[in-house]
């Protein structure tokens, strides 16, 4: 039994597909076939299903993937520890991203971990389906970890790390009723048309659980997966948003107002899978994390 082939069968697992997974280790998928084929010949056991719609494991292939990806974790950690003695780390680092994270300077961020780990391979993904995506993802192993919006939740099997948090402020268009107010309760925003992200995303659950909370009906008469372009959507006058502050600040041409009687919190955090052990890329990472966390939290609400 090859590292190699283990590798193969996992990534097959996790994409469930052998076309996904040749693409995903760079590799022609008559590689990937045949090792997995060569793998399930020396342990006298079928691993995977081929003739359902996608590739899924069979009982022999469920019982394996959790001890293949333990002896693959291991033989990472030796490689790391011995790059780490030659002068640095290699390998590849899997970021799940949100549409709109400028709450922390993620560019930045990643540009000093590219500078004090050059030999590391950064591969960032923005999940169409915001962060209740980017956790399947992150489940699945197809993310190594992910900046998340997961208000009010824990979810088994994942561990998150607190970044930061904004409040969402109601946004109007200069010529609405609302615009001249210092602030709104949100029992006056029932019937009201919203602009809002689809579900899944961190701030569509914050207002969700605030308006349910407050017994307040709302109507969203558009999604945008992106909140970046929230006031824009305001200005043209598609409706009302409440959007992070972080967002909306300096915005041209809309009205920011707090609204009252709710918990309008969003929070940022990282989120990793709870089991295994991080690899050394992912806690330098963190310990990167660590050392700008001042700086974000500092300034996340302004």
């Amino acid at each position: 039994m090859e590292l190699r082939q283990l590798a193969y069968f996992v990534a097959v697992a996790e994409e469930q597909s052998f076309t996904r997974a040749a693409t995903r280790l760079h590799v022609v998928q008559s590689a990937v076939s045949a090792a997995v084929k060569t793998l399930e010949r020396e342990l006298g056991a079928t691993l995977l299903d081929r003739n359902a719609k996608r590739v899924r494991l069979t009982d022999a292939g469920a019982t394996l993937l959790p001890r293949a990806r333990t002896a693959l974790d291991a033989a990472r950690e030796a490689r790391d520890a011995v790059a780490e003695v030659r002068g640095g780390l290699r390998g590849t680092l899997r970021i799940g991203t949100l549409t709109s994270v400028r709450i922390i300077d993620l560019p930045a961020l990643l540009g000093e971990f590219h500078r004090r780990h050059p030999g590391v391979l950064l591969r960032t993904t923005a999940a169409p389906s915001g962060s209740v995506g980017l956790l399947e993802a992150l489940l699945d192993h197809r993310l190594d970890l992910a900046f998340v919006s997961l208000p009010g939740a824990h979810p088994p099997g994942v561990r998150l790390i607190e970044l930061a948090s904004s409040v969402l402020d109601l946004v109007v268009p200069p010529g609405h009723p609302l615009a001249g107010r210092s602030s709104v309760p949100i029992t006056e925003l029932a019937g009201l048309d919203f602009i809002d992200s689809p579900t899944g995303f961190g701030n569509r659950a914050v207002t969700d659980r605030a308006f349910a909370a407050a017994g307040v009906p709302r109507h969203v008469t558009i999604e945008i997966p992106d909140i970046g372009t929230g006031a824009d959507h305001v200005r043209h006058g598609l409706g009302i948003a409440l959007l992070p502050r972080f967002v909306v600040a300096g915005a041209p041409d809309v009205v920011t107002l707090p609204v009252s009687g709710a918990d309008l919190t969003w929070p940022l955090s990282l989120a990793l899978p709870a089991d295994g052990v991080p690899g050394a890329a992912v806690r330098a990472l963190i310990a990167l994390l660590d050392e700008a966390a001042t700086g974000f939290r500092g300034g996340a609400d302004q």
